[in-house]
């Protein structure tokens, strides 16, 4: 399934959403580079290579740095590097999608903080389901442990949203979805893959961990807001 756009439209600019699709194309870049030099597409520069090298290599996450407390500054950049074009594509393409409609809700900066958190979390998640050291020391990089969290507050947000989506069985299909059930098959999914043990180069473990904390966060921001709205009423409502 591939979610082709929502039929949710959101009543301000998603400026932070804006923003980070941006800061992840412009960060993809040196990435592009060295995967064009290495298919030898374009001809190579010693300096670039370098730069591209160090690049990666200070910014990615190491999870073994990490429980050694080192370079904990990885935990946030390494959201915002992708391996490939496809990886890049598939992560914003949701939160394209996803995206605008939870900063609707939460705002612009609390948006970013809710992302941000999120993103730590599935980062966290996903290395405390390493086990054995070569798994540590297998760089992890990527925004999908914080969009995962996106989508879970989407579910809780806008469960009955329609999803345009693309499915490829047999023919191609063009239906909609409600999010819930397209959100839902989407968790169930990562929920298989880790209990079949399909790995695949993906940190399944942070998708589950991120969408669970989007999933939390959003039922105590709702369940908060219930408070303040029916504290309202009350005020509202009271003899003058």
């Amino acid at each position: 399934m591939i979610p082709l756009r929502d039929e949710n439209r959101s009543k301000t600019t998603p400026h932070v959403t804006r923003f980070l699709i941006f800061a992840n194309i412009i960060l993809f870049i040196p990435i592009l580079y060295y995967t064009l030099v290495e298919l030898q597409l374009i001809p190579s520069d010693s300096t670039m290579l370098m730069f591209v090298e160090s690049f990666f290599s200070s910014f990615v996450m190491i999870p073994s740095d990490v429980i050694q407390l080192r370079n904990l500054h990885t935990l946030v950049t390494s959201m915002f590097l992708h391996a490939d074009l496809f990886h890049i594509s598939g992560n914003l393409l949701f939160l394209y999608i996803f995206g605008d409609n939870v900063e609707d809700t939460l705002g612009h900066f609390r948006f970013l903080g809710f992302y941000l958190l999120a993103g730590l979390v599935a980062s966290i998640t996903h290395i405390l389901s390493l086990s054995g050291s070569e798994g540590l020391l297998i760089p992890t990089l990527g925004a999908s442990g914080a969009i995962s969290g996106v989508l879970g507050a989407y579910i809780i947000m806008y469960p009955k949203a329609r999803v345009l989506t693309l499915l490829l069985i047999r023919l191609v299909w063009v239906v909609r979805i409600p999010a819930a059930i397209f959100l839902g098959f989407w968790f169930f999914l990562q929920l298989l893959y880790t209990s079949l043990g399909i790995g695949g180069g993906v940190a399944y473990w942070a998708h589950i961990g991120g969408f669970i904390v989007g999933v939390v966060l959003a039922l105590i921001l709702r369940v908060s807001s219930g408070k303040r709205d029916r504290s309202n009423g009350l005020i509202l409502d009271s003899p003058q």
